[in-house]
C-alpha cells in the first residue's frame, strides 16, 4: 500500500501573495487551510510527494520541470523539485500552484507531478490514479489540485448557475467522507458546464484510493467561494 495520505487543494493564482498584491489578505484563511493540509500530508511520513492536477493533456513531468507565474503579472519560475530549471515544458497552472504550496513547506522530499487531461473520462482518470499508485516504489503522498465550480454568482467567471452550489456541496461531502464512489459519479458534462477544474484530478484521487485499498478518513478543512469560484481543501488519511 504505497499511498499513505492525500490532500486536496485549489489552484487560484491569487493564492500566491505576490500575484494577489494588495488583495493577498483576502485569501489568508484559504492559504492557511492549504498549509494545514500539507502539514498533515507530511505528517504521514511519505518518502515522496506526487502532485496531480488538470492540464491540456495527460502528461507526466520530470523533477526538474518548472512552471511560471509570468502570465499572472509576476516574473517568477516555480520549480517542481530540482534546483536546475531544465527548460522542460512549463507546468500547467494546477501543478505550478501545487509546486508552490509544497515549496512553502521547506520539505526536501522528492516530488513528481502528473497532469490529467481536463476532459478525461472518469474511467480514464481512475485508471491513471491506480497506475500511479501501483507504479510507486516508495511511500507516496498525493497532493490533488483542483477548483470547484466557477459559476457561483453574477460576478463569477462563468456567471451564475443555480446548479453550482449543489454540485460543490456534493464534492465537499465526498471529500469529507473520503468517498471514492461519489467522486467517480461526478458527471464530466455537468462539470464542464460549471467550469469545474478539479473533476478529473479528484477522480484520479478516487482511483488511487481504491487501488491502494483499506479504509480512509476524510477531513474537510475549507469550502468557500470568495470570487464566485468554489475552493475546497481536504485531507484523506488512513483510517
Amino acid at each position: 500500500m504505497s499511498l499513505v495520505a492525500a490532500a486536496v487543494c485549489p489552484h487560484p493564482p491569487l493564492l500566491v501573495p505576490e500575484v494577489a498584491g494588495a488583495a493577498a489578505g483576502e485569501l489568508d484563511d484559504l492559504r492557511a487551510s492549504c498549509a494545514d493540509a500539507l502539514g498533515r500530508l507530511l505528517a504521514a511520513e511519505p518518502e515522496a510527494l506526487l502532485i496531480v492536477g488538470s492540464g491540456p493533456t495527460t502528461t507526466p513531468y520530470r523533477a526538474a520541470d518548472h512552471g511560471s507565474l509570468r502570465a499572472y503579472g509576476v516574473d517568477r519560475s516555480v520549480r517542481l523539485w530540482k534546483v536546475n530549471c531544465s527548460g522542460g515544458p512549463y507546468l500547467p497552472l494546477s501543478l505550478t500552484i501545487g509546486a508552490w504550496l509544497v515549496g512553502r513547506t521547506g520539505t526536501d522530499l522528492p516530488r513528481f507531478a502528473h497532469a490529467v487531461a481536463a476532459d478525461a473520462s472518469a474511467q480514464v482518470s481512475a485508471r491513471l490514479g491506480a497506475e500511479l499508485v501501483d507504479g510507486a516504489e516508495r511511500r507516496v503522498a498525493l497532493l490533488v489540485m483542483g477548483d470547484g465550480s466557477a459559476c457561483r454568482g453574477r460576478q463569477a467567471p462563468g456567471y451564475d448557475d443555480p446548479r453550482a452550489e449543489a454540485y460543490d456541496d456534493r464534492v465537499a461531502t465526498a471529500l469529507a467522507d473520503a468517498d471514492p464512489d461519489a467522486l467517480l459519479d461526478l458527471d464530466p458534462g455537468l462539470s464542464a458546464e460549471l467550469r469545474v477544474a478539479g473533476r478529473a484530478p479528484w477522480q484520479v484521487l478516487a482511483g488511487a484510493a481504491r487501488a491502494a485499498g483499506g479504509g480512509w478518513r476524510g477531513d474537510l478543512l475549507a469550502h468557500t467561494a470568495p470570487y464566485g469560484v468554489a475552493y475546497l481543501v481536504a485531507t484523506w488519511e488512513r483510517a
